[in-house]
C-alpha cells in the first residue's frame, strides 16, 4: 500500500495583531503571566472585511497557486470550523465559489464541479476529524488528492479570561499519495465523553422582558400588557410577536477554564491509551516531536507534565528526575508534580520535543481547528532556520476539542520536506504585520468599524452581505489584486 499524508502545506494569517504587553497594561494583567507563564506575545485580529471563509479561500489559493494544482484533479475539500458562517449553508461552499471564479479564466468555469464540499464541526478537533476522513478516502482510491482547510477565529468576550488567548487564521493541506511532506500512519487513538466545558448555543431572549428593559432605559416603566400590545401591533420584522423569543448567536463561547484543561488532559490521555492498545510506541524513545493543539503557546507542555513522569516510569528513568528533584515530600504529589514540571529535565525534554511548535502560536494566539496544524508548520520552519534534518522523524500528533474528543495519531517525516516547506517564509510573514492600537481592537471586537484598516494585494475579502428578501445573509467575496 502507498504512504498518504499531507504533501503541501499552506496558510493564511490576518494582517492585524495586539501586542500582549499593551493588553496586560490595558487590562491590568501581569504580562509575565502572559508571557512567561503562558508563552504569549501577540495575538492575530480579523480585520472588518475578513471572516473564516476569507481565511480558508485565502489558503486554498495559495495551496494551489504554490503547488501548480491543478483543481479539477482535487476531489474532496473538506472544511473544519467552529466558526461557521450560517446554520445551513456549508461555510465551504463560499470558499469554493470565489476561488472557482478566480481561477475560472485558467480552469474554465466551476473547477470544482466534481469535487465534494462539507465543513466538519467538533470544537478544535474537526479539521483533524476532516483530515482523518480525507486520508482514509485517498487509501481507499487511486491518485486521488483531497484538501483539509482549518479555518477558525478564536474570539472572547473583552475583559474576560479567554480574551489574551484570541487568535485568528486558517491553514490547507493538501492530502494525497506518496506526500512529500509528511506520511500518517493508519492507526488513532480516540477518546470521547459529552461535558459541557466549551460551547455555543443559541442564546434566547424574551421579546417582552427585553422591550420593557428597553423602555426602562428611557425612563418608562411599561406593563406586561402594555409590553404585549406594543409587540402585537408592530409590523416590523425584528419586534414582531411571531415569536415570543430572540434567537442570538454569539462567537463568543461560555466556558469553564479549568474544567476545560481537566477535559483536555483526561481525553488526551485517554486517546493515547487507545492509541497505543493499537500500536505500541515508546513515546519517549519513538516519537521525536509532539504537536498539540495550542489554546496557548504553552498549553501542551502543561498539560502533559503528568504523563511525561509515568513514561520516565516505565523507561526505568524515573530515577533522574528523583536526583534532581528528590522524593515526594510529605505525600504532596501535586507540589512534587509542579516542581518536576520546573525541572531541569522536564525543560530539556519540552526544548527537544515541543517547543518548535509552540513559536508560532506565541505570535497569533488560538487558531481552533488550525491550531495543530500551525504547530506543525511553526515546527518544520523552525527546522529550516536551524538548519535542521528531520527525514523519517515520527511525530505525535496530540489534538482536542471541546465537547469533548481527542485524537492521537502518527507522522513520519519525509525526504522532500524542507523542498516543500521552506517557500512558507512563516515567520517572515508573522514578523510583517501591523500592530493595530489598543482602541481600535475593541472597536473590531465590537464590530464599530465599517472600513478595512488595512488593504492588502493578492488577497480575498468579504465584500458584502446581501440584504434581499431572498438573499438576506448571503456573503460576497472579491479577490483584491
Amino acid at each position: 500500500m502507498n504512504k498518504t499524508g499531507i504533501d503541501a502545506i499552506s496558510f493564511y494569517v490576518p494582517k492585524l495583531f495586539v501586542d500582549m504587553e499593551k493588553l496586560a497594561h490595558e487590562r491590568d494583567i501581569s504580562y509575565d503571566k502572559l508571557n512567561k507563564g503562558l508563552g504569549l506575545k501577540k495575538m492575530a485580529i480579523p480585520d472588518c472585511d475578513e471572516d473564516t471563509a476569507s481565511f480558508a479561500a485565502n489558503a486554498l489559493l495559495d495551496l494551489i497557486i504554490s503547488n501548480n494544482l491543478d483543481p479539477r484533479e482535487i476531489g474532496r475539500i473538506y472544511l473544519g470550523t467552529e466558526s461557521a458562517l450560517d446554520g445551513s449553508k456549508s461555510t465551504s461552499t463560499y470558499v469554493l465559489e470565489i476561488i472557482e471564479e478566480i481561477l475560472s479564466d485558467k480552469f474554465g468555469s466551476r473547477c470544482f464541479k466534481n469535487c465534494d464540499v462539507v465543513d466538519l464541526v467538533f470544537a478544535c478537533v474537526g479539521a483533524v476529524d476532516a483530515l482523518q476522513n480525507c486520508n482514509d478516502w485517498v487509501i481507499n482510491g487511486d491518485n486521488r488528492k483531497a484538501v483539509v482547510i482549518a479555518s477558525d477565529i478564536a474570539k472572547y468576550e473583552l475583559e474576560s479570561t479567554g480574551e489574551y488567548t484570541q487568535g485568528a487564521g486558517a491553514v490547507a493541506l493538501l492530502i494525497s499519495e506518496n506526500p512529500s511532506i509528511l506520511s500518517i500512519t493508519n492507526n488513532w487513538g480516540i477518546a470521547t465523553k459529552s461535558v459541557g466545558d466549551f460551547f455555543k448555543p443559541r442564546r434566547v431572549h424574551n421579546k417582552k422582558e427585553i422591550l420593557k428593559e428597553t423602555a426602562s432605559l428611557f425612563g418608562k416603566e411599561i406593563s406586561d400588557k402594555e409590553a404585549l400590545n406594543i409587540l402585537n401591533d408592530n409590523k416590523s420584522e425584528f419586534w414582531s410577536y411571531s415569536n415570543t423569543n430572540f434567537e442570538l448567536h454569539k462567537e463568543e463561547p461560555i466556558f469553564e477554564g479549568q474544567f476545560s484543561n481537566e477535559c483536555y488532559q483526561e481525553r488526551i490521555f485517554e486517546a493515547l491509551d487507545h492509541f497505543i492498545s493499537q500500536k505500541k510506541v515508546n513515546i519517549l524513545k519513538d516519537w521525536n516531536h509532539l504537536i498539540f493543539h495550542l489554546p496557548y503557546a504553552f498549553h501542551g507542555r502543561k498539560m502533559l507534565i503528568k504523563k511525561w513522569i509515568s513514561w520516565l516510569d516505565e523507561n526505568g528513568s524515573l530515577v533522574q528526575l528523583i536526583n534532581e528533584i528528590g522524593e515526594i515530600d510529605n505525600g504532596d504529589e501535586k507540589a512534587w508534580t509542579r516542581l518536576a514540571g520546573k525541572s531541569k529535565l522536564y525543560n530539556n525534554f519540552i526544548s527537544e520535543r515541543i517547543a518548535p511548535g509552540e513559536l508560532a502560536c506565541a505570535e497569533i494566539g488560538n487558531m481552533y481547528t488550525a491550531s495543530i496544524f500551525m504547530s506543525l508548520l511553526s515546527m518544520l520552519n523552525t527546522a529550516i532556520k536551524d538548519n535542521q534534518e528531520l527525514s523519517n522523524n515520527k511525530i505525535g500528533f496530540i489534538s482536542y476539542g471541546s465537547g469533548s474528543k481527542a485524537k492521537i495519531f502518527e507522522g513520519i517525516i519525509q525526504d522532500n520536506w524542507k523542498e516543500k516547506v521552506k517557500f512558507s517564509k512563516l515567520f517572515e510573514v508573522l514578523n510583517n504585520r501591523i500592530d493595530i492600537d489598543f482602541e481600535t481592537y475593541e472597536k473590531l471586537h465590537k464590530n464599530q468599524i465599517a472600513d478595512p484598516i488595512f488593504s492588502l494585494n493578492n488577497s480575498i475579502k468579504v465584500s458584502s452581505i446581501q440584504t434581499g428578501e431572498f438573499t438576506k445573509g448571503l456573503r460576497n467575496y472579491k479577490y483584491n489584486l
